[in-house]
């Protein structure tokens, strides 16, 4: 098994996901185009950053990039406990919104349910909060995940918007 490198700084990774088109993030410039092209590296390095945005950030960048799913599983398997959970639940809300605007016609592949052991209905919104209390019991924290997901929702959605 080959080790991920993930020891980019913070302006580097804000630089990669700028080059790839996910404005989701002040400050970014196109200056770091080499860091996109291992995606699981990429994957990796945001799932484990110590920067609460550059971890959110993983949301915009599957529904900006769908075709990073494929790295997803593998990747995540390669992480440790805290940053595999960050990457399994941020990679599902992004399968949720996918869901939510089909116009936009995203599709990701549903990875993670049974691992994070979730039901989910035929409704985005319900599906969202069920996993934000399920983050929430995983994680052991008092984060109010839903609206850390909804937030992740607004800004990208505000750079859709044209």
């Amino acid at each position: 098994m080959m080790a991920l490198d993930t020891s980019y700084q913070e302006n580097q990774l804000a630089g990669a996901l700028y080059a790839l088109g996910v404005k989701f993030l002040l400050g970014g410039k196109d200056e770091e185009n080499s860091l996109h092209t291992p995606p699981s590296e990429l994957i990796a390095a945001l799932a484990q950053s110590s920067e609460a945005r550059l971890r959110l950030s993983l949301i915009p960048l599957f529904l900006e990039h769908p075709e990073y799913a494929s790295y997803v599983r593998k990747t995540a398997k390669k992480l440790e406990p805290t940053a595999r959970l960050t990457l399994q639940c941020y990679y599902t809300v992004a399968l949720l919104l996918a869901e939510k605007y089909p116009e936009l016609n995203i599709i990701l592949s549903n990875y993670f349910t049974n691992e994070l052991n979730l039901e989910f209905t035929n409704e985005p919104e319900e599906s969202l909060r069920t996993l934000a209390k399920r983050h929430k019991e995983l994680s052991e924290s008092h984060v109010n995940w839903l609206a850390t997901y909804r937030h992740a929702e607004r800004v990208w959605r505000r750079g859709k918007v044209k």
